[in-house]
């Protein structure tokens, strides 16, 4: 399976789904989208596989895999608190996701991302390409 990374100093990285708490802060310091914390406990249970950077025993990164299980699979909040931005986190985060993307994914599966300029140069460094003009990826929001 999967081998976790080791890091240096103070930092831990485990293989594991963050707590509702931790994945609502690191969202919020990372600048990502705001989710409900009713919609993020359920959303957090569609975890494939996931990732937690801890320093001090205080998470401060943390990706997911989110999919159906066999053909569609989505890497998504790959989120740094800022203060420990620019240390090699966010590489080491995708580096343990792409790591079980190729061990443990089915051959044919579909993996992808929506990547927030700049931070696509990182996704590119583990294969990633614009889609566009085959593709080209939408959202919608709920919005009640």
């Amino acid at each position: 399976m999967t081998k976790t990374p080791v890091l240096n100093g103070d930092f831990a990285f485990a293989t594991e789904v963050p707590s509702l708490e931790e994945y609502m802060r690191l969202r919020g310091v990372a600048g990502l989208t705001a989710f409900s914390e009713e919609a993020a406990a359920i959303g957090l249970k569609g975890t494939v596989f996931a990732a937690v950077i801890r320093h001090r025993d205080v998470a401060i990164g943390m990706g997911r895999i989110i999919g159906d299980g066999g053909c569609f699979f989505q890497i998504t909040d790959i989120a740094v608190d800022p203060a420990h931005q620019g240390k090699g986190l966010g590489k080491a985060i995708m580096a343990h996701l792409m790591a079980y993307v190729n061990e443990a994914l089915p051959a044919t599966a579909y993996v992808s991302l929506i990547a927030d300029v700049p931070a696509n140069r990182l996704y590119e460094q583990y294969g990633f390409r614009e889609t566009a003009p085959r593709s080209i990826g939408m959202s919608y929001i709920v919005r009640r």
